[in-house]
Order: C-alpha cells, then structure tokens, then sequence
C-alpha cells in the first residue's frame, strides 16, 4: 500500500515529535512548486537530538516500505534534510532555523503547527479507516 504525501508528511511529523522535536510545521507547497508537496520543518535543541529525530524517522519509516532518496546535514547535525521526493523533512537546530526563516521563505504555504495531540488524532483516524476498508473487503 502506498503512503499519500500528505500522510507521510503527518507520519514523519509525528516520529519527530516522538524524539521532541520542536514547533513542528508541515507546509503545504502544491499549490506553490514542483519540487515537492510538502516540507516538514521542526527544531532540534542540540545537535544529538537532530540526529536522534532523523535516525527516528528513518528507521520508523523504512518499516512502511519508505526509503529516503536522499539525505544530507549528518556531518554536523545543525540542519538535516531527509529527501523522500514529495516529502522534504528538514530537521534545524534551533539557531539555525531562525537564521534561514524557511517558513519565511515559504511564507504563502499553507501551514500547519503539528502538536502530540494533532499526531495522535490523525493515528486513530487512519486505523479507523484502515480497519474500516479492511472489513469491507
């Protein structure tokens, strides 16, 4: 079964939140680029837990099938990208984030603050939805 890019964006933004992860944001670009169709945008305080949210999303997201393109910014950990394609995850430290104001950049996408508590209502509607296909089959 093959994860929307909106679903994978909101799975990729709750793993981070499962490893901390700060003022996450998951920006709709469709509308605005072909490069992707959305960007996950979340703080990291020091540069272990950058590295600690990106093996998080990677390792969770390889058990679905999903395998990053790409990925760059382990070297020094102040600002990760993980690549999958339709999903850009950029994973910043704190400072860094507010030196490159990428949501600035991308000011006119539509935006959404993703909390623990958004994560965990989108979770239980997917498995409902899941369970509810699967008993209609």
């Amino acid at each position: 079964m093959r994860i929307t890019p909106k679903r994978l964006a909101y799975l990729a933004g709750k793993l981070a939140l499962d490893k901390k992860a700060t003022d996450v944001k998951i920006l709709d670009l469709r509308k605005l680029s072909t490069i992707c169709d959305f960007f996950v945008i979340c703080s990291a305080s020091v540069e272990i837990q950058a590295k600690a949210i990106a093996d998080w999303i990677i390792e969770n997201l390889e058990k679905k099938g999903v395998r990053a393109w790409h990925h760059e910014g382990y070297q020094a950990c102040r600002w990760i990208l993980l690549d999958y394609v339709d999903v850009v995850v950029h994973i910043f430290l704190n400072e860094i984030r507010e030196f490159y104001e990428l949501e600035k950049l991308w000011g006119d996408a539509k935006t959404e603050e993703l909390s623990e508590v958004k994560a965990t209502s989108l979770e239980k509607r997917t498995k409902a939805s899941k369970t509810k296909k699967r008993l209609q089959s």
